[in-house]
Protein backbone atom coordinates (compact mmCIF):
# COMPACT_ATOMS: atom_id res chain seq x y z
CA UNK A 1 0.00 0.00 0.00
CA UNK A 2 1.42 3.58 -1.10
CA UNK A 3 1.17 6.24 1.09
CA UNK A 4 3.37 9.27 2.32
CA UNK A 5 3.11 8.41 5.56
CA UNK A 6 7.00 8.73 6.73
CA UNK A 7 6.91 12.38 4.77
CA UNK A 8 4.21 13.32 7.20
CA UNK A 9 5.97 12.19 10.06
CA UNK A 10 8.65 14.68 9.68
CA UNK A 11 5.80 17.29 10.87
CA UNK A 12 4.36 16.06 14.22
CA UNK A 13 1.98 18.13 16.16
CA UNK A 14 0.15 18.19 19.42
CA UNK A 15 -3.78 18.56 18.75
CA UNK A 16 -5.71 21.34 19.22
CA UNK A 17 -8.87 21.79 21.58
CA UNK A 18 -9.00 17.90 21.38
CA UNK A 19 -12.90 18.14 22.71
CA UNK A 20 -14.22 20.24 19.95
CA UNK A 21 -16.93 18.46 18.27
CA UNK A 22 -15.91 18.29 14.83
CA UNK A 23 -18.42 16.41 11.89
CA UNK A 24 -15.98 16.39 9.04
CA UNK A 25 -18.37 16.62 5.74
CA UNK A 26 -16.17 16.04 2.94
CA UNK A 27 -13.74 12.84 3.04
CA UNK A 28 -13.51 9.79 0.34
CA UNK A 29 -13.21 6.04 0.20
CA UNK A 30 -11.38 3.81 -2.14
CA UNK A 31 -9.32 1.17 -3.10
CA UNK A 32 -6.60 1.04 -6.43
CA UNK A 33 -6.10 4.75 -6.58
CA UNK A 34 -2.59 5.06 -7.84
CA UNK A 35 -2.44 8.31 -9.07
CA UNK A 36 -2.57 9.30 -5.49
CA UNK A 37 -0.88 9.16 -2.66
CA UNK A 38 -2.65 6.90 -0.43
CA UNK A 39 -3.84 4.27 -3.02
CA UNK A 40 -6.27 2.50 -0.19
CA UNK A 41 -7.85 4.52 2.20
CA UNK A 42 -11.05 2.17 3.71
CA UNK A 43 -11.73 1.51 6.99
CA UNK A 44 -9.14 1.19 8.41
CA UNK A 45 -7.14 4.15 6.98
CA UNK A 46 -9.88 6.65 7.81
CA UNK A 47 -9.86 5.19 11.68
CA UNK A 48 -6.25 5.66 11.87
CA UNK A 49 -6.72 9.58 10.44
CA UNK A 50 -10.20 9.77 13.63
CA UNK A 51 -7.66 8.72 15.83
CA UNK A 52 -5.18 11.05 15.39
CA UNK A 53 -6.61 13.14 18.65
CA UNK A 54 -9.16 15.22 17.35
CA UNK A 55 -12.96 14.85 18.26
CA UNK A 56 -14.64 13.80 15.32
CA UNK A 57 -18.49 12.39 15.93
CA UNK A 58 -19.48 12.03 12.34
CA UNK A 59 -18.41 11.86 8.44
CA UNK A 60 -20.06 12.55 5.33
CA UNK A 61 -18.85 10.41 2.06
CA UNK A 62 -18.66 12.32 -0.88
CA UNK A 63 -18.68 10.69 -4.40
CA UNK A 64 -15.05 9.78 -5.95
CA UNK A 65 -15.70 7.45 -8.36
CA UNK A 66 -14.99 4.03 -6.63
CA UNK A 67 -16.20 0.37 -6.19
CA UNK A 68 -18.66 0.82 -9.53
CA UNK A 69 -21.08 -1.64 -10.67
CA UNK A 70 -18.81 -3.65 -13.16
CA UNK A 71 -22.59 -4.85 -14.87
CA UNK A 72 -25.56 -3.26 -15.76
CA UNK A 73 -26.49 -0.09 -17.69
CA UNK A 74 -24.27 2.24 -17.62
CA UNK A 75 -26.57 4.84 -15.72
CA UNK A 76 -26.83 2.57 -13.02
CA UNK A 77 -23.11 1.97 -12.20
CA UNK A 78 -22.51 4.91 -9.64
CA UNK A 79 -25.06 3.27 -7.55
CA UNK A 80 -22.65 0.64 -6.70
CA UNK A 81 -20.30 2.93 -5.02
CA UNK A 82 -23.23 3.86 -2.88
CA UNK A 83 -23.74 0.09 -1.64
CA UNK A 84 -20.17 -0.31 -1.11
CA UNK A 85 -20.19 2.98 1.08
CA UNK A 86 -23.23 2.06 3.17
CA UNK A 87 -21.81 -1.12 4.16
CA UNK A 88 -18.94 0.92 5.82
CA UNK A 89 -21.40 2.79 7.31
CA UNK A 90 -23.31 -0.05 8.61
CA UNK A 91 -19.45 -1.39 10.34
CA UNK A 92 -19.00 2.15 11.69
CA UNK A 93 -22.54 1.99 13.12
CA UNK A 94 -22.00 -1.02 15.17
CA UNK A 95 -20.08 0.77 17.04
CA UNK A 96 -17.21 -1.58 17.12
CA UNK A 97 -14.81 0.67 15.39
CA UNK A 98 -14.92 3.28 17.55
CA UNK A 99 -17.58 6.03 18.36
CA UNK A 100 -17.03 8.05 15.37
CA UNK A 101 -19.75 7.44 12.66
CA UNK A 102 -18.04 7.16 8.98
CA UNK A 103 -20.34 7.95 6.46
CA UNK A 104 -23.09 9.00 8.28
CA UNK A 105 -24.16 11.24 5.25
CA UNK A 106 -22.97 9.99 1.81
CA UNK A 107 -23.50 11.85 -1.85
CA UNK A 108 -23.11 10.15 -4.73
CA UNK A 109 -22.68 10.62 -8.44
CA UNK A 110 -25.52 10.44 -10.76
CA UNK A 111 -25.32 11.84 -14.69
CA UNK A 112 -28.14 14.90 -14.27
CA UNK A 113 -26.86 15.52 -17.98
CA UNK A 114 -28.83 12.81 -18.60
CA UNK A 115 -32.07 15.25 -17.80
CA UNK A 116 -35.33 13.57 -16.21
CA UNK A 117 -34.26 10.15 -17.38
CA UNK A 118 -31.97 10.04 -13.91
CA UNK A 119 -35.02 9.72 -11.45
CA UNK A 120 -34.61 6.18 -11.43
CA UNK A 121 -30.78 6.68 -10.71
CA UNK A 122 -31.56 8.45 -7.61
CA UNK A 123 -34.03 6.60 -6.50
CA UNK A 124 -32.09 3.62 -6.11
CA UNK A 125 -29.09 5.55 -4.68
CA UNK A 126 -31.45 6.27 -2.01
CA UNK A 127 -32.79 2.87 -1.07
CA UNK A 128 -28.97 1.60 -1.57
CA UNK A 129 -28.17 4.57 0.92
CA UNK A 130 -30.06 2.94 4.01
CA UNK A 131 -31.26 6.02 5.16
CA UNK A 132 -28.22 7.58 4.96
CA UNK A 133 -28.48 9.02 0.98
CA UNK A 134 -27.98 12.80 0.76
CA UNK A 135 -27.11 14.34 -2.42
CA UNK A 136 -25.41 13.79 -5.66
CA UNK A 137 -21.64 15.70 -7.12
CA UNK A 138 -21.47 16.26 -10.58
CA UNK A 139 -18.15 17.42 -11.79
CA UNK A 140 -18.16 20.35 -14.00
CA UNK A 141 -14.50 21.12 -13.51
CA UNK A 142 -12.74 21.76 -16.97
CA UNK A 143 -10.23 24.17 -18.02
CA UNK A 144 -8.44 24.11 -21.81
CA UNK A 145 -4.79 23.83 -20.27
CA UNK A 146 -3.16 20.08 -20.22
CA UNK A 147 -1.25 21.01 -16.91
CA UNK A 148 -5.16 20.50 -15.33
CA UNK A 149 -6.57 17.43 -15.05
CA UNK A 150 -10.53 17.84 -15.76
CA UNK A 151 -13.39 16.41 -13.62
CA UNK A 152 -14.60 13.18 -13.65
CA UNK A 153 -16.80 12.54 -16.73
CA UNK A 154 -16.09 15.94 -17.40
CA UNK A 155 -15.19 16.45 -21.50
CA UNK A 156 -16.61 20.00 -22.27
CA UNK A 157 -17.25 22.70 -20.36
CA UNK A 158 -20.21 24.79 -19.68
CA UNK A 159 -22.36 21.70 -18.13
CA UNK A 160 -23.68 23.10 -15.54
CA UNK A 161 -25.33 25.59 -18.13
CA UNK A 162 -26.40 22.69 -20.03
CA UNK A 163 -30.31 22.02 -20.70
CA UNK A 164 -30.15 18.36 -20.12
CA UNK A 165 -27.95 18.71 -16.92
CA UNK A 166 -30.66 21.10 -15.47
CA UNK A 167 -33.49 18.88 -16.59
CA UNK A 168 -31.75 16.06 -14.50
CA UNK A 169 -30.59 18.56 -11.38
CA UNK A 170 -34.61 19.72 -11.28
CA UNK A 171 -35.05 15.93 -9.87
CA UNK A 172 -33.18 16.61 -6.56
CA UNK A 173 -35.39 18.79 -4.80
CA UNK A 174 -37.93 16.38 -5.28
CA UNK A 175 -36.45 14.01 -3.58
CA UNK A 176 -34.89 16.27 -0.73
CA UNK A 177 -31.40 15.98 -2.16
CA UNK A 178 -28.79 18.46 -2.09
CA UNK A 179 -25.98 19.05 -5.13
CA UNK A 180 -22.28 19.33 -4.66
CA UNK A 181 -20.82 21.74 -6.55
CA UNK A 182 -17.04 21.17 -7.96
CA UNK A 183 -15.92 23.64 -10.15
CA UNK A 184 -12.82 25.55 -10.55
CA UNK A 185 -12.68 29.11 -10.06
CA UNK A 186 -13.31 30.32 -13.73
CA UNK A 187 -16.62 28.63 -13.64
CA UNK A 188 -18.27 30.15 -10.43
CA UNK A 189 -20.19 32.54 -12.43
CA UNK A 190 -21.57 29.50 -13.94
CA UNK A 191 -22.88 28.21 -10.58
CA UNK A 192 -24.16 31.80 -9.50
CA UNK A 193 -26.53 31.08 -12.55
CA UNK A 194 -27.31 27.91 -11.12
CA UNK A 195 -27.98 28.77 -8.14
CA UNK A 196 -30.45 31.54 -8.58
CA UNK A 197 -32.51 29.31 -11.24
CA UNK A 198 -32.96 26.41 -8.51
CA UNK A 199 -33.35 28.49 -5.36
CA UNK A 200 -35.14 25.29 -4.00
CA UNK A 201 -31.98 23.15 -4.04
CA UNK A 202 -29.30 23.40 -1.81
CA UNK A 203 -26.23 23.57 -3.14
CA UNK A 204 -22.70 23.18 -1.33
CA UNK A 205 -19.52 24.37 -2.74
CA UNK A 206 -16.75 22.40 -2.95
CA UNK A 207 -13.03 23.34 -2.21
CA UNK A 208 -13.56 27.33 -2.61
CA UNK A 209 -14.66 27.11 -6.19
CA UNK A 210 -11.35 25.16 -7.31
CA UNK A 211 -8.77 28.65 -7.10
CA UNK A 212 -6.15 27.28 -9.76
CA UNK A 213 -2.58 28.06 -9.25
CA UNK A 214 -0.65 25.75 -11.71
CA UNK A 215 -0.23 26.00 -15.54
CA UNK A 216 -1.35 29.36 -17.09
CA UNK A 217 -2.42 30.24 -13.59
CA UNK A 218 1.19 29.90 -11.83
CA UNK A 219 2.15 33.14 -10.47
CA UNK A 220 -1.23 35.13 -10.91
CA UNK A 221 -2.72 34.53 -7.26
CA UNK A 222 -3.19 37.96 -6.66
CA UNK A 223 -5.24 38.24 -9.68
CA UNK A 224 -7.18 35.43 -9.59
CA UNK A 225 -7.61 36.30 -5.75
CA UNK A 226 -9.39 39.19 -6.40
CA UNK A 227 -11.65 38.10 -9.54
CA UNK A 228 -12.65 35.28 -6.91
CA UNK A 229 -13.11 37.63 -4.20
CA UNK A 230 -15.82 39.19 -5.85
CA UNK A 231 -17.66 35.62 -7.29
CA UNK A 232 -17.64 34.53 -3.97
CA UNK A 233 -19.68 37.74 -2.84
CA UNK A 234 -22.10 37.09 -6.00
CA UNK A 235 -22.54 33.52 -4.77
CA UNK A 236 -22.84 34.17 -1.50
CA UNK A 237 -26.11 36.57 -1.75
CA UNK A 238 -27.82 33.10 -2.89
CA UNK A 239 -29.74 32.15 0.53
CA UNK A 240 -29.82 28.44 -1.05
CA UNK A 241 -25.95 28.04 -1.57
CA UNK A 242 -22.95 26.71 1.42
CA UNK A 243 -19.81 26.55 1.50
CA UNK A 244 -17.13 23.80 2.04
CA UNK A 245 -13.72 25.33 3.74
CA UNK A 246 -11.06 23.34 2.96
CA UNK A 247 -9.67 21.48 -0.29
CA UNK A 248 -7.01 24.28 -0.99
CA UNK A 249 -4.07 22.24 -0.28
CA UNK A 250 -4.05 20.28 -3.84
CA UNK A 251 -1.43 20.24 -6.30
CA UNK A 252 -3.80 21.93 -8.71
CA UNK A 253 -3.88 24.99 -6.28
CA UNK A 254 -0.60 25.56 -6.60
CA UNK A 255 1.21 25.70 -3.39
CA UNK A 256 3.94 22.93 -3.95
CA UNK A 257 3.53 22.14 -0.51
CA UNK A 258 4.68 18.30 -1.54
CA UNK A 259 7.67 19.35 -3.18
CA UNK A 260 9.16 20.82 -0.17
CA UNK A 261 11.37 18.81 2.09
CA UNK A 262 8.63 18.24 5.56
CA UNK A 263 5.42 19.08 5.21
CA UNK A 264 3.68 22.47 6.76
CA UNK A 265 2.96 22.97 9.95
CA UNK A 266 -0.55 24.15 11.22
CA UNK A 267 0.61 27.91 11.58
CA UNK A 268 2.33 27.93 8.04
CA UNK A 269 -0.71 26.46 6.41
CA UNK A 270 -3.18 28.39 7.85
CA UNK A 271 -1.54 31.61 7.32
CA UNK A 272 -0.33 30.99 3.33
CA UNK A 273 -4.09 30.10 3.32
CA UNK A 274 -6.21 32.29 5.41
CA UNK A 275 -7.63 35.20 3.07
CA UNK A 276 -9.89 32.72 1.58
CA UNK A 277 -11.14 31.08 4.77
CA UNK A 278 -11.55 35.01 5.94
CA UNK A 279 -13.24 35.92 2.95
CA UNK A 280 -15.73 32.99 2.41
CA UNK A 281 -16.80 33.55 6.35
CA UNK A 282 -17.57 37.34 5.96
CA UNK A 283 -19.90 36.71 3.37
CA UNK A 284 -21.58 33.54 3.96
CA UNK A 285 -21.51 33.28 7.69
CA UNK A 286 -20.26 30.86 9.78
CA UNK A 287 -24.05 29.41 9.90
CA UNK A 288 -23.18 28.39 5.59
CA UNK A 289 -19.52 27.64 6.01
CA UNK A 290 -18.04 24.12 7.28
CA UNK A 291 -14.64 23.23 7.51
CA UNK A 292 -13.62 20.18 5.21
CA UNK A 293 -10.70 17.28 5.15
CA UNK A 294 -10.62 16.62 1.61
CA UNK A 295 -9.37 13.28 2.85
CA UNK A 296 -6.76 11.80 1.68
CA UNK A 297 -7.02 13.85 -1.56
CA UNK A 298 -5.23 16.25 1.14
CA UNK A 299 -3.13 14.30 2.70
CA UNK A 300 -0.87 15.25 -0.47
CA UNK A 301 0.21 18.09 2.24
CA UNK A 302 -0.22 17.36 5.35
CA UNK A 303 -1.73 14.98 7.96
CA UNK A 304 -4.87 14.97 8.87
CA UNK A 305 -4.20 16.37 12.57
CA UNK A 306 -2.34 18.94 11.16
CA UNK A 307 -4.97 19.84 9.02
CA UNK A 308 -7.47 20.56 11.94
CA UNK A 309 -5.18 22.46 14.02
CA UNK A 310 -4.80 24.81 10.78
CA UNK A 311 -8.32 25.30 10.90
CA UNK A 312 -8.87 25.54 14.99
CA UNK A 313 -6.10 28.34 14.61
CA UNK A 314 -7.93 29.94 12.56
CA UNK A 315 -11.07 30.36 14.57
CA UNK A 316 -9.27 30.40 17.62
CA UNK A 317 -10.65 34.18 18.02
CA UNK A 318 -14.26 33.03 16.99
CA UNK A 319 -17.36 32.70 19.74
CA UNK A 320 -18.60 29.17 20.79
CA UNK A 321 -21.35 29.51 18.55
CA UNK A 322 -19.33 30.83 15.46
CA UNK A 323 -17.12 27.49 16.46
CA UNK A 324 -20.01 25.14 16.99
CA UNK A 325 -21.44 26.06 13.16
CA UNK A 326 -17.80 26.05 11.49
CA UNK A 327 -16.37 22.32 13.25
CA UNK A 328 -19.79 20.91 13.79
CA UNK A 329 -23.56 22.50 13.73
CA UNK A 330 -23.45 23.59 9.55
CA UNK A 331 -22.58 20.33 8.08
CA UNK A 332 -25.09 18.40 10.58
CA UNK A 333 -27.79 20.48 9.63
CA UNK A 334 -27.14 20.38 6.24
CA UNK A 335 -26.79 16.62 5.45
CA UNK A 336 -29.47 15.92 8.36
CA UNK A 337 -26.66 14.14 10.44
Amino acid sequence: MSTNKNWLNLTIEKTLEPDLPICDPHHHLWEFRYERVANRYLIDEIQLDLASGHNIVSTVFIECGAMYRSYGSEKMRPVGETEFVNGIAAMSASGLYGKTRIAAGIVGQADLCLGEKIGDVLDAHLVAGGGRFRGIRRQANWDTSADIDNGRFVDRPHIYAEEGFREGFAQLAKRNLSFEAWCFHTQIEELIDLARAFPETTIILNHFGGPLGIGPYAGKRDLIFSKWKQDIVNLAACSNVYAKLGGINMEINGYGWHLQQKPPGSRVLMEATRPYYEHMIEHFGCERCMFESNFPVDMVTCSYNVLWNSFKLLAAEYGSEEKANLFHDTAARVYRI
